[in-house]
């Protein structure tokens, strides 16, 4: 089984997931769409995970890629094969399947609470749970998306469609390194506001709410790949 993963910016890797897919005996490949990379047949990748990045979904011009990727989307997500996208991955899936992707009411960067909302069927989470966020943009549902969670300053936290799509605007797949990598590279949106963290709160926070959202994660994957 093949995994591929879109990957927008050098410092947001796949984290987490990275070690559940190799202990499934996973291959995993890439397209490093910031390194003028192009993405493979979708005929040959198994499961696509879509990651996140600085950009806005809506800086075609400023990365030219983006409608590339968007059609891509489109197709593979016909295809009827597991797809997660997280945080701009989320956003992407939301766009290409005609949803608008805009400002979020305020920054929400840092570990804070999610409400998980009532899963009539399939996949939903638990009805609280704290996760790592790193955005400024929100999406809308795109049709057919069931709401998964929410938090006190973001409607649209997470989407499924079907069993096999689902869209994550927080982060499940951090770790320590990953958290000090954005905060290395993405530190300046650190700034004075309700919902975003000090660097100092971020790197040190408490290792077992990366344990708690790994076992969320591992949930999550597993229901995507049974």
């Amino acid at each position: 089984m093949r995994a591929h993963y879109f990957q927008h910016v050098s410092f947001e890797g796949l984290g987490a997931i990275e070690p559940w897919l190799l202990g499934r005996g996973f291959r995993i490949t890439r397209t490093a769409f910031f390194d003028g990379q192009t993405p493979p047949d979708p005929a040959e990748v198994d499961f696509l995970i879509i990651m996140g990045g600085p950009m806005s979904v809506n800086d075609e011009a400023g990365h030219p890629w983006l409608p590339e990727e968007k059609a891509y989307l489109r197709k593979f997500l016909e295809t009827g094969k597991p797809v997660l996208g997280i945080c701009l991955g989320a956003q992407l899936i939301a766009n290409a399947l005609g949803a608008t992707v805009g400002r979020n009411p305020e920054p929400e960067i840092g570990w804070f609470p999610v409400e998980g909302l009532p899963a009539t069927d399939g996949f939903g989470f638990p009805e609280r749970f704290d996760a790592f966020h790193w955005h400024g943009e929100t999406f809308d549902l795109p049709a057919g998306a069931v709401p998964l969670a929410r938090t006190a300053v973001c409607d649209n936290q997470a989407f499924r469609i079907g069993d096999q799509i689902v869209g994550l605007q927080f982060h499940l797949e951090t770790t320590p390194e990953t958290a000090a990598a954005l905060v290395e590279h993405c530190g300046d949106e650190l700034i004075d506001a309700p919902h975003v963290q000090t660097a100092d709160k971020i790197l040190g926070t408490d290792p077992d709410r990366y344990v708690a959202a790994h076992a969320e994660l591992d949930r999550l994957l597993s229901s995507l790949l049974p």
